[in-house]
This record gives structure tokens, sequence and C-alpha cells, in this order.
């Protein structure tokens, strides 16, 4: 499914995603195309990209045709989302004690909606860091 997400194909495309865009979120996944968590995410990305295209725009980056990135953001996770918002990177605390990152796959389509509106409100409020509106840690799940 990532055919159907606008791909960037080196670090100059994604430094330029990053700092062109003045007043949506920089949503990005980074990941390798043909890894089954990211097609499961590439998928969920790909169906909610009409609907948060007003405040976010969605993009993919293979980490290993474009390996700039994977040792500055520690991508070494199959599937990973990271927000900007004017060349700032925003971080995300969703209960698990990495704030950088979302890496896991979220299937929930709203759930990665109100994310992304979180992720807007809080950046243009100036903030570097957004609380999730879920908690996704492991201490509750039986």
């Amino acid at each position: 499914m990532a055919y159907l997400l606008p791909h960037l194909q080196n670090g100059w495309e994604v430094d330029q995603a990053i700092l062109s865009e003045e007043d949506r979120v920089v949503v990005i996944r980074f990941g390798r195309d043909a890894d089954q968590a990211c097609m499961v995410q590439d998928e969920v990305l790909a169906k909610i990209a009409e609907k948060v295209k007003n405040f976010a725009v969605i993009y993919v980056v293979d980490i290993d045709q474009v390996p700039a990135f994977n040792e500055m953001y520690e991508l070494y996770d199959p599937c990973t989302i990271m927000f900007f918002y004017r060349n700032k990177h925003i971080m995300v605390d969703c209960g698990t004690g990495n704030n950088n990152k979302i890496n896991w796959s979220m299937t929930d389509k709203q759930e990665l909606i109100d994310i992304m509106e979180i992720v807007y409100r809080g950046a243009r409020k100036g903030l570097g860091l957004v609380v999730s509106p879920k908690d996704h840690s492991t201490k509750y799940r039986y």
C-alpha cells in the first residue's frame, strides 16, 4: 500500500519535506516497504490521508533506501512514525516511555487521526511534546 503515499527517495527530499511545510504537520513513516508491519501501517495512513489533508501531510521513507536518518532518529524498529511542524520534531507521549516516535503499527484509523490532530494543535501552540489521547502503556494489559 506504500504506492498510494508519496515516497521520499533521498535525504534531501526528506529535509525539504520537513522544511517547506509551513501550515501542516509533516507525518513521516520510516520503515521498509516490504515489511508486514509497514504494509499494515501504510494501508491505514493511505485511508486517512484525505481526511487529514487540511492539517497534516503524510510521507513514507524506506530506511534501506535512505539510511541517512537511521542513526540520528534511532530507526531500529520495523515501522516508525514521526511528526514534524515548521522544521521542529514534535514528540508524542503515548505512555510507552519513548516519546520521540510511534514505533508500532496503529490499525485504528480514528486513533491515528486523533494523534495527528493533537500534534497539530499542540505544535501550533509551540509545544514540543504532546500527550496522546490514549495511554498505550502495557501495564494495564493482562
